[in-house]
């Protein structure tokens, strides 16, 4: 996930100046993936780790946000090889997404 992190300077920069480009915005999509897969794993590995009553596990529960937002940003990538906006667009909905508060925290703990 370190990794993955580690790259966003360079493609924020990049779609920062070329966000017209194709290559660029499909980059900036494929590092926004890859950490949201990342982010995934290391999620399921840290809840496995513990016992049925691990709080996490009740709060993240089948962690709906999570696969949406992996949904989108490979539907991002997909649609930025026929229009950056496009793309650009479903990057934007996922960051949207998380803005919104998630009640499931204050639900269940």
């Amino acid at each position: 996930m370190l990794f993955w992190l580690s790259l966003f300077p360079f493609t924020t920069a990049w779609i920062g100046e070329n966000y017209k480009a194709k290559l660029p915005v499909i980059a900036y999509g494929v590092v926004l993936l890859f950490c949201a897969i990342a982010y995934f794993i290391l999620q399921s590995v840290i809840i496995k780790s513990h016992d049925n009553n691990f709080p996490l596990r009740k709060v993240v529960g089948p962690d709906r946000k999570g696969k949406i937002s992996i949904a989108c940003y490979m539907l991002g990538i997909s649609f930025s090889f026929l229009n950056t906006w496009l793309g650009i667009a479903f990057y934007v909905i996922v960051a949207i997404m998380w803005l919104i508060p998630d009640k499931r925290i204050e639900e269940n703990l």
